[in-house]
């Protein structure tokens, strides 16, 4: 693509597509954008449009176009075609901070986004000037190109915090702060000094502060590995002006919104952050500040408002304090019985109520509530810090806490039963108190595993939360009723099974609630309930208890699906999928009507996938329907396919990204049940799995090989009969597997079937090129992983058609080849052979190559099969590939194309040596006596005990 007018007029005319409402026009210009991307000279372009479009909103689109094109691409994955030419690399990163910097904020961040992602993968190998060219900007004096810096570097920097520790990492942090620490302290210490020169000028003010809290949070990564020795030495400078910060009130800056926290707050809420990070973990030289810090941010506490824009700075401040209160060294800043009351008076309690912004959120923004709350992404919650500060407490002072506590949990359970109307949420905090009091570990798995010994839950339960759930009227008090749930969901694993048992019908009825949060949280404690393991590794809850309550909890689970705002309700498919999976044959009868259910929801999520989750559990609970369905009675296979195609050959056609790599796991399943020769319907399909644009997809190819495998396993004959020119497309899929690291195992796979479904003749003009291929790659990339694979083909080859024909194979290729890839492969490289069936393939067919090919035997080597020994190399196993999710109800069951032929392959050992020294009598037993160590040997004797045959 060439840098002129009417490119940059075409590419201006398909952004402007990009943002139509109309999925008719907007999704062929995505396409035709996705298709242009790899030319060279593309993101020069989209640049330019940035940079020179007049209209505002071309340019935001073109910066957000520009960014997702970095995210996709700028990694260079091996195999994997480079969409960014280096010239394009090159000019990017030349003209990228500049333009960062000239652009209005909104562009701004796009493109600070964008360095950050080139900065992760080049920066400072492939980019050493990075640094030096955003430092020297410090000195512009022009505090939007200063604010465009810090934001770039807080989200290059950022990492910091969770990135595990190496070497590498040291060195480069090592480089930042060389670099970047001195010039970061002048600004910060330059940046106070303006703000007091300004203290009157609310818009310059609002500028200095956003600097304040990006140089606050750049500290915050920059101190998270470990302390530097430049922060030690000026720890003075630091800790004073942000203690100074914390008491600061300037009237200028408070804002009159009280949902949206000001800059005042967001600076405050990083300070805390900060103070929690050295009082936890530079706890030594952080204690000659930590007194005025305890005072200051309890200060802060006590007279902060409950307004939801204090949130974050007032569940950052309790943290700091959760964090002190843990360690050791600060024990006895909390040991007076008073300062216990004053901090559960005035700083828990208070934090634990339920809000009418809580309620509002409860209410009408049901998805955000239910991920804060349940998922544990609360963590700027208030209530979740004052949970953290209960906790912390307790480490201590579990006995004068819980005292205190027990007497607030009884006043407010008693104010409640005055007038349930008006005082439930004395009932809701008194629940998340006694929560947060018993709960001592947990996992994500059994919930809390190790609690409070002072706390009754099982009395609580019966005499506080059972009347909740039994309460007839669902849609009333429906906070209460989802705590209540969550409290059997949370000490599940605490709580008696009996109680649980109990609870079961209850939280079914309760998935009828018209509230999302109520009947959301019914479902998800279901599903936990059902994966909870009781004696022998069983579900605690067994289908058999389950049976009373079947029909009416499959059909509540579905209903809740209509309520409004749980149409795609992850949780409810999830335990949709559980309750398959657990009730087993007992879904069987209600099966005709549930995957219509199913089947019609999957056709309206396909129009437009937007829950990733939720689809999953879908696939999930399909594959279910038909393994529990299909094991009962093989031939129902036929009306899953009935009910499933029409959807499915809809989804292929609209090319449904998300769902396609789904429907090739579901159709591999189906295919895999046939029993008799493959249908029709699939060898319809079957030359459009071989179209090179299915294979570009990374996600594609393991459930594209596997639905191969099945065509193979079940049509080989059909293939080879009235598909014969498909072949070579088979073969030309192996061949770019082959050549690839990342998905060359796949290949074998693909490989492996066509050896052994397909006949001799139908390949046998193939296999010389198949070899050659293989030695190809052995040649230009040996990898521990590609040799593993290749051993066990070529053993595979073996048992198929014998050691002579292998042999000849190799020796046809080059004279002598065989001895050679005996010598150099197979003997030193088998024992790196892992899994039983690929042990055993190997074991069958190296005693083929002992005993079929005597020159070998009398000649040339003798090396020992292991004897359970094995070691597996972890250096290039397969990696984990995002595109692709794994439904693990549509498990491949492990398949053995040997099977019964060879039981024990020490056994067949034994035989075939018998059988080769009745052929040369007295040859054998002297040339393993003189070949094998005395253990093999030992070995060797009781493999012919066991097959109850001698050597002659």
């Amino acid at each position: 693509m060439e840098l002129n007018d009417r490119n940059l007029q075409t590419l201006t005319e398909y952004l402007q597509k990009t943002l139509s409402p109309d999925p008719a026009v907007r999704r062929p210009a995505e396409k035709f954008l996705e298709s242009v991307e790899g030319n060279q000279n593309y993101p020069i372009l989209l640049l330019t449009v940035l940079e020179k479009s007049q209209d505002e909103v071309i340019r935001v689109c073109a910066a957000v176009t520009f960014k997702n094109y970095i995210k996709r691409n700028w990694r260079v994955v091996e195999d994997e075609l480079n969409k960014i030419s280096d010239p394009d690399r090159t000019a990017i990163k030349a003209n990228i901070v500049n333009l960062m910097l000239s652009s209005p904020e909104q562009i701004q961040k796009q493109l600070s986004d964008a360095i950050s992602i080139i900065g992760r993968e080049d920066f400072p190998q492939k980019w050493p000037d990075l640094l030096s060219e955003m430092v020297t900007r410090f000195q512009s004096g022009d505090f939007h190109v200063i604010n465009g810096i810090l934001r770039t570097a807080h989200s290059l920097f950022k990492r910091y915090r969770h990135e595990f520790k190496s070497n590498e990492l040291w060195s480069e942090i090592k480089l930042v702060l060389d670099t970047f620490a001195q010039p970061l302290t002048e600004l910060f210490k330059a940046t106070i000094d303006l703000c007091q020169t300004h203290a009157t000028d609310i818009n310059a003010l609002k500028v200095l502060f956003s600097s304040l809290a990006l140089i606050s949070k750049l500290f915050y990564s920059l101190n998270f590995q470990d302390l530097p020795e430049f922060f030690e030495d000026n720890m003075e400078t630091w800790m004073t002006n942000f203690h100074n910060l914390l008491t600061l009130d300037n009237k200028l800056l408070q804002t009159d919104d009280e949902e949206e926290a000001g800059l005042l707050e967001l600076l405050k809420s990083q300070i805390c952050d900060n103070a929690a990070l050295y009082a936890q973990k530079y706890d030594e030289e952080f204690q000659p500040y930590l007194p005025r810090f305890v005072t200051a941010i309890w200060n802060l506490l006590v007279t902060t408002g409950q307004e939801v824009k204090y949130d974050l700075l007032v569940s950052n401040a309790i943290q700091f304090l959760a964090s002190v209160c843990e360690r050791p060294h600060y024990k006895h800043l909390f040991e007076d019985q008073n300062v216990l009351t004053s901090i559960c008076e005035k700083v828990i309690v208070p934090n634990m109520e339920f809000r009418s912004a809580d309620e509002e959120a409860f209410e009408d923004n049901s998805e955000e509530y239910i991920i804060r709350d349940l998922e544990g992404s609360d963590i700027d919650t208030r209530r979740r810090a004052a949970c953290d500060l209960v906790r912390g407490l307790c480490k201590f002072f579990e006995g004068p806490v819980t005292g205190i506590f027990s007497g607030y949990v009884n006043s407010m359970l008693t104010e409640y039963a005055k007038n349930p109307g008006v005082n439930w949420k004395h009932k809701d905090a008194a629940i998340y108190l006694v929560t947060s009091l018993a709960s001592k570990a947990q996992t994500q798995k059994h919930g809390i595993t190790q609690a409070n010994e002072l706390v009754n839950l099982s009395e609580f339960f019966v005499n506080h939360i059972l009347v909740d759930l039994k309460s007839p009227n669902v849609n009333e008090f429906p906070v209460l009723k989802a705590d209540a749930i969550k409290y059997v969901m949370t000490f599940r694993s605490q709580l008696p099974k009996e109680q649980l048992l109990e609870a079961v019908p209850l939280l079914v009825a309760h998935l009828q609630a018209e509230s999302i949060v109520q009947h959301t949280y019914a479902a998800h404690a279901l599903e936990r309930l059902f994966t909870m393991r009781g004696a022998n590794n069983a579900t605690l809850i067994t289908p058999t208890e389950m049976a009373p309550f079947t029909e009416q909890l499959l059909n509540n689970l579905f209903k809740s699906l209509a309520i409004p705002g749980s149409s795609e309700n992850e949780y409810i498919m999830k335990a949709i999928m559980r309750s398959f999976s657990l009730l087993q044959e007992a879904i069987v009868p209600y099966i005709p009507t549930l995957i219509g259910q199913l089947t019609h929801k999957l056709l309206l999520v396909s129009k437009n996938p937007s829950k990733p989750h939720f689809n999953h559990y879908l696939f999930e609970s399909l594959c279910l329907s038909i393994r529990i369905t299909c094991k009962a009675s093989p031939d129902t296979v036929d009306s899953f396919e009935e009910a499933l195609f029409p959807v499915f050959t809809e989804i292929l056609q609209n090319d449904v990204q998300e769902f396609v790599p789904y429907v090739f796991q579901v159709m591999s399943l189906l295919l895999e049940i046939h029993t008799s020769s493959i249908p029709s319907s699939y060898m319809a399909l079957f030359p459009h799995l071989l179209q090179p644009a299915l294979w570009e997809r990374t996600g594609n190819i393991p459930p594209l090989v596997r639905l191969l495998q099945a065509y193979l396993e079940k049509g080989a004959t059909t293939i080879a009969s009235t598909a014969a020119d498909k072949i070579p497309g088979l073969l030309g899929v192996f061949q770019k597997l082959i050549a690839s690291k990342a998905n060359d195992h796949q290949g074998f796979y693909l490989l492996n079937s066509i050896v052994e479904h397909m006949s001799p003749d139908s390949i046998t003009q193939y296999r010389k090129q198949i070899f050659i291929l293989l030695f190809q790659r052995l040649q230009s990339s040996k990898t521990t992983k590609f040799v593993k694979s290749f051993l066990v083909f070529i053993n595979l080859y073996c048992v198929k058609y014998g050691a002579i024909a292998l042999q000849e194979i190799f020796d046809g290729i080059q004279p002598k080849m065989f001895g050679m890839v005996v010598e150099k492969i197979i003997i030193p490289e088998v024992q790196k052979v892992s899994g039983q069936v690929e042990k055993k393939i190997c074991a069958v067919g190296i005693t083929k190559i002992l005993t079929e090919c005597p020159a070998f035997f009398l000649g040339i080597f003798f090396f020992s099969i292991p004897d359970d020994e094995h070691f597996i190399d972890i250096e290039d196993t397969p990696g984990y590939q995002t595109a692709f999710s794994q439904l693990a109800f549509a498990g491949k069951k492990e398949h053995d194309p040997i099977g019964d032929a060879v039981g024990n392959p020490k056994i067949l050992l034994a035989q075939s040596l018998h059988k080769l020294s009745t052929a040369c009598p007295g040859r054998v037993p002297s040339m393993l006596s003189t070949s094998l160590p005395a253990e093999a040997l030992q070995f060797l004797q009781g493999y012919l005990q066991a097959a109850t045959v001698q050597l002659v």
